[in-house]
């Protein structure tokens, strides 16, 4: 290692030899102590060697007199480096300032990692650690934990701890959020489970209540399904009615898709332009300002800079990429739109029924009115109909 570190300093030439008797160069070197090692043999006369730049300057002066030809293949190691940089000033000044840059530039924050937090959003621990001066571009050395806890969670309620520990650029912010109590039921509590909708009871999964309706009945939207009370022979029995009622339901809905519509087309006079963000300030490498015609889309790409052992670097290459399209009035044809109609109707019937929902049967249909198509779906799902329905008790005590 350290002879490598040394011929690197000193400089390396790769030189490929050709001569009638390759052992005399090879005898002469070793008699004039010039240092070669990586010895190639290409053919019978001609090999490579790899020696030292002031090796190669002996290497010509011993070999002149003989029939050796001495081609130079490539330099390698500090003096070749410095040769090739030593009239590019913007080269060596980012080799001298981009160190200093790195080194200033990890004494601050530039990225947060927020951790333990499940029901406390980032974006509002974030913004109580900037209004209690902790944000992006702030000095991360000798950052004083407790006065920063002490200051940071009056604003965040829900949190009981929290802790900045600065690794590098991150500020990994660890927090612990308040237990939350149970939710406990008062004797007082009641309440019936009712239909949400119209529907055909295919289970009944009752935990409490009086159950009110049997497999295979037909309910109606609002009909209670497990009672919150009942008889007994002290009088009525209050409760809490608690389960799940899955039924078979039917939807038909109608949805107008227009025929006429606004279409894109083609790309043209595609522009992209880069700036760089470092912290809140943002350098644009481009000139002109920032009004875009009306009929363009803008695309971001934000691309955070990293050094290859991991290290992220307090810059942000922003790349906007802008696209004028030509807008153009257009015919829909009704296959499209009744595909579109079928797409959004679907989509409403999921988010209706929820996860746990089933679609049994579908059936679309369309018809044309106007300028719209009007998509129909009728449907047939299984579902979860019962509903918490909080109930009243009023005690009249007939005086």
């Amino acid at each position: 290692m350290y002879r490598k570190a040394v011929n690197y300093l000193r400089g390396q030439a790769v030189v490929e030899i050709t001569s009638s008797a390759p052992e005399r160069v090879v005898n002469l070197c070793a008699a004039h102590g010039i240092p070669f090692w990586d010895v190639d043999w290409r053919t019978e006369r001609c090999f490579r060697v790899t020696t030292t730049l002031p090796g190669l300057r002996r290497l010509r002066e011993v070999t002149a007199d003989t029939d050796a030809d001495i081609r130079l293949l490539r330099k390698t190691g500090a003096p070749e480096l410095w040769r090739r940089c030593r009239r590019r000033y913007v080269l060596l000044a980012a080799a001298l300032v981009l160190p200093l840059l790195l080194a200033l530039g990890s004494a601050f924050i530039w990225d947060f990692a927020v951790s333990g937090n499940d029901t406390v959003p980032t974006e509002e621990i974030l913004q109580a650690l900037e209004r209690c001066g902790v944000r992006v571009g702030t000095r991360g050395v000798g950052l004083d934990q407790d006065d920063l806890r002490n200051r940071v969670l009056p604003l965040l309620p829900d949190v009981v701890y929290l802790a900045v520990n600065v690794r590098g650029c991150t500020a990994h912010v660890q927090v612990v959020e308040r237990p939350r109590p149970p939710h406990l039921y008062r004797d007082s509590d009641v309440q019936n489970v009712v239909a949400a909708r119209d529907g055909l009871i295919t289970k009944i999964e009752a935990l409490d209540g009086v159950t009110c309706v049997q497999v295979g009945d037909t309910v109606q939207a609002g009909q209670v399904l497990l009672g919150g009370v009942a008889d007994s022979p002290r009088g009525c029995r209050y409760m809490r009615a608690h389960g799940r009622i899955r039924a078979r339901t039917w939807y038909c809905w109608t949805v107008p898709v227009p025929l006429d519509v606004c279409e894109k087309t083609g790309e043209e006079g595609a522009v992209t332009r880069v700036a760089v963000d470092i912290g809140r300030q943002r350098i644009k490498l481009y000139a002109g300002g920032s009004v875009l015609p009306v009929d363009c889309d803008k695309i971001t790409e934000y691309r955070g800079l990293r050094l290859p052992f991991g290290l992220r670097l307090p810059v942000t290459l922003a790349v906007e990429k802008t696209v004028t399209h030509t807008v153009y009035d257009g015919q829909r044809a009704e296959d499209d739109a009744r595909a579109e109609g079928e797409r959004q109707l679907l989509a409403q019937l999921r988010q209706t029924i929820g996860e746990d929902g089933c679609i049994l049967q579908t059936d679309v249909s369309a018809r044309r009115q106007g300028a719209y198509l009007m998509v129909t779906l009728r449907a047939e799902c299984e579902e979860q109909i019962g509903v918490d329905a909080p109930l009243t008790i009023t005690n009249d005590t007939g005086r």
